[in-house]
């Protein structure tokens, strides 16, 4: 299975560096950056920090404080196969790329995550004063000039886009090995498909990118979800629907992470009015065949280890064994 997920990952970034021939030192970079707390204002928050992988780069909380110790405002998403999303935050759509989703929590004021907003020229400051940084962004960016925010971000994006996950249970049923899901998970996918979830997750990663209410908005809501941004009453308590690959292992679950479990989480549909425990506790045994082990344990997407990394070939696929470990 990891040789599988191995093998999907050298496969994004040889695209990649079909189209960019510093592909593979943006990826390696952005690894690095990623696990890097000099990223946040005072040096205590990476991106990992809420993105773990053993959670499918989720957090395990309801919402996670950010730099200042104030609450988050929503749940953490997971980060599998994020390069395929439309929308990539809860109430936003506006929000398309991921170099623009990973400027949020670096510079954000709502709530304020990582806290580098009006701190900007610290960035390159700190990671210049790091010999393996400055060669990795030369070999990442031949003509970028300085050290600076706009790099940053596009390397974390390249490595994001590494981030695949498509070797689960439900993968292999779906190509044929019937013995890949057990007679439960096989009744949860019945349910899945015939009582109205596959209306919103939909799709290969079980998400059509649009926002949803999945039950009616509560009148004294503080987080109108979609409406926040366009203003319409109408979007009041419209979230983006997630994926469901790894959702097993990425609770609590909801916008607000107000569901502690799956089960939870599936009565709070609308769409599950009616159903009985039987196939609640169906439906939830079906997610768990989302869950991709590999993914999970992925060395490519794992914590560097000390050192400046090798040299990086154009085209080469990052060798995660030699790879450079966070400063912060």
């Amino acid at each position: 299975m990891l040789l599988a997920a191995a093998a999907l990952a050298a496969s994004a970034i040889a695209v990649a560096a079909a189209r960019d021939d510093t592909a593979a030192a943006k990826v390696e970079l952005g690894r690095r950056l990623f696990y890097d707390a000099d990223l946040s204002v005072d040096g205590t928050m990476a991106c990992a920090t809420c993105h773990e992988q053993r959670r499918g780069f989720s957090d395990g909380n309801a919402t996670h404080p950010g730099v200042t110790g104030a609450p988050g405002r929503r749940n953490v998403p997971g980060l599998a196969n994020v390069a395929a999303r439309a929308a990539l935050t809860w109430g936003d759509p506006r929000v398309r790329t991921l170099e623009a989703q990973a400027a949020i929590p670096l510079f954000g004021t709502h709530p304020i995550e990582m806290g580098m907003k009006g701190h900007e020229a610290e960035i390159g400051k700190r990671l210049g004063a790091d010999a393996c940084y400055r060669a990795q962004f030369r070999a990442a960016f031949p003509s970028g000039g300085v050290i600076d925010a706009t790099q940053v971000v596009t390397a974390i994006a390249a490595f994001q886009r590494t981030m695949i996950s498509r070797d689960t249970p439900y993968d292999r049923y779906r190509a044929g090995r019937q013995d890949a899901l057990s007679a439960s998970q096989r009744a949860g996918l019945r349910a899945f498909a015939t009582r109205g979830c596959t209306a919103c997750h939909a799709g290969t990663d079980l998400t059509d990118d649009r926002f949803h209410a999945i039950a009616p908005p509560a009148a004294n809501a503080r987080d109108t979800g979609l409406a926040e941004i366009t203003g319409r009453a109408a979007d009041a308590g419209r979230f983006k629907t997630p994926g469901l690959r790894n959702v097993a292992v990425s609770a609590p679950y909801l916008h607000d992470g107000s569901a502690p479990m799956l089960a939870d989480a599936i009565r709070r549909h609308d769409t599950a009015r009616g159903l009985d425990d039987a196939t609640i506790a169906a439906l939830a045994d079906f997610l768990t065949g989302l869950t991709d082990a590999a993914f999970l344990h992925d060395p490519r997407l794992s914590l560097p280890p000390p050192g400046c990394p090798r040299p990086l070939s154009p085209a080469a696929a990052p060798d995660a064994g030699r790879a450079s470990a966070p400063r912060g």
